[in-house]
């Protein structure tokens, strides 16, 4: 496909009717007439060559093209707009700025909060989003960070994408203060009997999967989507559970747990931030990756 020969005008006008569904409510939104509307939908139409919407009763519905094309046409103009909106300098004193992260909680609760302090002092107009990462993120990181500015992110999930490295953190394990039935330290045997609360999430993976390779199926009776829910889960119960060491020390006093080493050598985190090439060399995002680096050697 020649870009040359394309309207890219129409990406607007394609976002606006496949999420609108409606050629009024999209022309309003792009401050198109009705007429201009209909006319971009005609060429989308032809380009397509699908319907993308077709009415049923007395409203319209998206095509199975349509509907494909939802994601990637968000995706594509919010890319598009980062890209046409990258200036070749950028003072954090003065600029009115708006920067979003995709985290898990843990990311947030160790890096962001450090992050977003620093920008508290040093850029006072500078805005930052977090968004929580979802697994159909993860799955398709390259497209979702083509959209946002960046993600907080341990090695072994994304792959061939640039990024900086910030900072390292280990597994420990959580059980309840109480335990009946463990001591001062866990043993593989207690792992394989005692019921589990996991953070559900795929890049969870790395610590099932030190498991599965020890010849452990943990029994999980609990999944959690927040790291920072585990003390709580696991207070006044026989489960165990296993905790960033770093957030770990944050969440000491929110419950009655004990910290114990993993009985088992387990793999490090390398906790970096990930973008999509598309921001390489735009001057507020080569800022922000500085920061980030900074705030890490803070962290160390």
């Amino acid at each position: 496909m020649n870009l040359a020969s394309l309207d890219l005008n129409l990406l607007v006008a394609l976002r606006a009717l496949l999420e609108e569904r409606n050629v009024t409510r999209a022309g309003l939104r792009v401050g198109l007439s009705q007429p201009a509307m209909s006319a971009a939908l005609a060429r989308l139409r032809h380009h397509f060559s699908d319907q993308l919407l077709v009415r049923q009763g007395s409203r319209y519905e998206l095509t199975p093209l349509g509907t494909a094309l939802l994601a990637p046409a968000a995706t594509a103009s919010a890319m598009l707009e980062r890209l046409f909106a990258s200036r070749a300098d950028f003072h954090p004193a003065t600029e009115q700025h708006e920067f979003t992260l995709l985290s898990s909680d843990y990311g947030i609760a160790v890096f962001g909060v450090r992050l977003a302090r620093l920008l508290h002092r040093e850029a006072p107009g500078v805005r930052l989003h977090f968004r929580h990462v979802t697994p159909e993120i993860v799955e398709h990181a390259g497209t979702a960070l083509s959209g946002v500015d960046g993600m907080l992110m341990p090695h072994g999930v994304v792959s061939d994408l640039p990024a900086v490295e910030l900072y390292r953190d280990e597994w420990v394990c959580l059980v309840a203060d109480d335990h009946p039935e463990v001591g001062e330290r866990l043993t593989m045997d207690d792992l394989a009997r005692l019921p589990w609360v996991i953070y559900q999430r795929p890049f969870d993976a790395p610590v099932t999967r030190q498991l599965t390779m020890l010849g452990l199926d943990p029994y999980v009776d609990v999944t959690v989507q927040s790291f920072q829910l585990l003390p709580a889960l696991v207070a006044g119960t026989r489960r165990v559970a296993m905790i960033q060491r770093r957030l770990a020390g944050l969440l000491r006093d929110l419950a009655p747990v004990r910290v114990l080493p993993c009985p088992f050598e387990a793999v490090s985190l390398r906790e970096a931030l990930w973008w999509h090439p598309v921001h390489t060399h735009d001057a507020a995002h080569v800022w922000l990756r500085e920061t980030a680096a900074r705030v890490a050697a803070d962290l160390l």
